[in-house]
């Protein structure tokens, strides 16, 4: 049952019967194609349905049919074992995360040639990313059971041969920026030479792959390439089942076909995660999901939960693996029908909970339908549905979410309620290629936004609201300290971003020294506590103007004049250096129609409107005032202006 809920991918839906039918009446369409190929990939799907949506996705991008609004993506994949079944079987999984990908394929067993040859297919393809699917057998490892020091140099050298690889792909992305690796760990194969001692014993094969393991993790951290841990994949799902002696022999596939829907999987969440569509909140129904039993008919005696019962102590898991995901940065909300101080019964008073009040950012208990509550949610937490992820045991309310709420991720559920939490956890909704402090802190961020919108509510008017927060904006230059987080912002903001222009840390450790280019992070902070850095401004010199290459904002700051205030910086800035005016440009995409009106609000005047939307604004600065605040602006290091505290009432 375990082993089936990976191979199966039983997290995701089954496919319609019709599924053929539906993939070729799609190609016919002419808009929307995009949301339909991700309908479509959005179910459990074998290796036939996805040769089968694969076709249908190449059929539509070589008739040059659009596939908005997914994200395009080319990912170069070089191996030593048979590769060509992997792109079919990518390219369309990747639309189940949001990316139109196009795969690239090296030859056979071409990896160093392909990596090191200027000329060589992926070097030449200028891909976003390279997957290095390199297997044990493609590595220079020498077995020398009992001798240590021939280990080390054995390890050694395997890795500096992986490192060869990777540092000839980094210089051959798209022109103005890198190629990202995608490192896999090593799957050790199921053979044993000495039993239990091989695990111990310097030199055996499962010990050499044991080392170079560690060394590829340590040597990703703190770069910009990411981990692919194919090393855990195939001990969740068995080393006996996932190498397939026979397929080797035959055709070098690297593992046993069953597996290619979940490995396709895990490669296609790495992507979508680099392009900032991991998910960010966490919604739970309450009976039977976080407790066994209904606590409005049962009460706080009679649901299940606790140490002791099987059943009690699966939905301890549930709380568990929630809480968990909180403390790295996923935001907790409920969604119950209930009566409100009937569902919060459990969270104050039964001694058995993990879960408390105090963990969930917003907790709807009425008597709406589930739908309408996770938009309420999603409206208070000011997050978009796709970053939305709801648990509930019951299969109707499932079904309504997916039917009226497609963006929301739904998981289905087994029947065991000892296997919830395993199968949230195997769905990688979140998956993260980074982690920082501000990660650390981020539910708190958003459970303290909850508060501020129930003030407002309590406030007479805005201004009043506003003024009661006492916030502080503090503004500084980019700097080694925020480059993390600085890159981890531009390329996770999809809403409140004006140009949704990407760039890797490296770029911005280029643009921190670019003469040409004035770039700010800014942070808030308010009674509440700290909002950590919550927005991203690049400026790039053209003459006598600052052409705004890229202004984005965390949402969780909506309605809060912090743009006013951004702009009171900026504009001060440019006139300290001559600059006459800035030029904004507003780049329209499926998800940042929020800001279509950001210049105009600003006072820019509109002087290009493009055919696909795009629109160029501008703003004059000699006559230009900005009126006053409700906000604290502290400038820190910004060269040409003067340091210190300028308060705007």
């Amino acid at each position: 049952m375990s082993n089936s809920l990976f191979t199966n991918l039983s997290w995701l839906p089954q496919a319609p019967t019709d599924f053929a039918a539906q993939c070729k009446a799609e190609v016919s369409a002419q808009d929307g194609l995009g949301r339909h190929f991700q309908a479509l990939a959005a179910h459990a799907l074998d290796e036939n349905n996805l040769i089968k949506l694969a076709k249908t996705i190449r059929k539509a991008r070589d008739a040059g049919k659009s596939l908005a609004p997914l994200t395009p993506f080319r990912l170069g994949i070089i191996s030593n074992a048979t590769s060509h079944f992997l792109l079919p079987a990518f390219e369309a999984t990747a639309a189940r995360h949001g990316i139109a990908l196009e795969c690239i394929e090296a030859d056979f067993d071409q990896v160093v040639q392909e990596a090191l040859s200027p000329q060589s297919t992926i070097n030449r393809a200028q891909v976003d990313a390279v997957l290095i699917a390199v297997d044990y057998r493609g590595l220079p490892l020498r077995t020398s059971p009992g001798d240590e020091d021939a280990a080390k140099s054995s390890i050694a050298a395997a890795l500096a041969h992986l490192n060869m690889v990777r540092n000839g792909l980094r210089g051959n992305g798209k022109p103005g920026g890198k190629t990202f690796c995608i490192m896999q760990t090593i799957a050790r194969p199921v053979e044993s030479l000495f039993g239990g001692l091989d695990a111990a014993l310097p030199g055996t094969l499962r010990s050499l792959i044991d080392g170079v393991n560690r060394g590829i993790a340590e040597s990703v951290l703190g770069t910009e390439d990411l981990l692919f841990d194919v090393a855990h994949l195939a001990e969740s799902v068995g080393l006996a089942d996932w190498h397939d002696a026979t397929i080797w022999n035959m055709a070098k596939l690297p593992f046993a076909s069953v597996f290619l829907p979940l490995y396709a999987d895990h490669v296609c969440r790495l992507i979508a995660a680099m392009r900032g569509k991991s998910r960010r909140c966490l919604i739970l129904d309450l009976d039977n999901t976080v407790w066994g039993g209904v606590i409005g008919d049962d009460g706080l005696e009679g649901i299940v939960i606790g140490q002791g019962d099987a059943t009690g102590e699966a939905h301890l898991a549930v709380q568990r693996a929630a809480l968990n995901l909180r403390e790295r940065g996923v935001v907790l909300a409920v969604s119950s029908k209930n009566t409100d101080e009937i569902a919060r019964g459990p969270f104050r008073n039964h001694p058995e909970m993990l879960l408390r009040e105090d963990h969930i950012a917003v907790f709807q208990a009425n008597w709406n339908d589930k739908a309408t509550n996770i938009t309420a949610i999603a409206r208070e937490l000011s997050l978009g549905l796709d970053a939305m992820v709801f648990l509930d045991d019951n299969p109707v309310e499932r079904e309504l979410v997916r039917r009226m709420l497609p963006q929301v991720a739904v998981p289905e559920l087994p029947a065991d309620p000892a296997l919830y939490a395993r199968t949230l956890l195997a769905a990688g909704y979140f998956e993260s290629i980074a982690f920082s402090v501000e990660d650390r802190q981020r539910a708190g961020f958003y459970q303290d936004n909850a508060r501020r919108v129930a003030l407002q509510s309590q406030a007479g008017d805005m201004d009043a609201y506003l003024a009661s927060l006492d916030m502080v904006m503090t503004v500084q230059r980019f700097d080694e300290t925020g480059r993390s987080r600085i890159a981890q912002l531009i390329n996770k903001s999809n809403q409140y971003n004006l140009t949704t222009h990407r760039y890797t840390e490296a770029e911005v450790a280029g643009i921190e020294s670019d003469p040409d280019c004035f770039a700010m992070q800014i942070r808030l902070a308010d009674i509440f506590g700290d909002n950590g850095m919550i927005s991203v401004v690049i400026c790039r010199q053209e003459l006598d103007s600052w052409d705004i290459d890229t202004w984005l904002m965390s949402c969780r700051v909506l309605g809060r004049k912090v743009e006013e205030a951004v702009l009171k910086v900026l504009s001060e800035q440019a006139r300290a250096r001559g600059i006459t005016q800035l030029v904004g440009t507003y780049v329209p995409t499926d998800r940042n129609a929020l800001v279509e009106d950001h210049y105009e609000k600003l006072g820019f005047a509109p002087v290009d409107v493009r055919e696909d939307g795009t629109t160029v604004w501008q703003l004059p600065l000699d006559n230009f005032v900005q009126k006053d605040l409700p906000i604290n602006i502290q400038c820190v290091s910004l060269a040409h202006a003067e340091e210190g505290v300028m308060h705007v009432s």
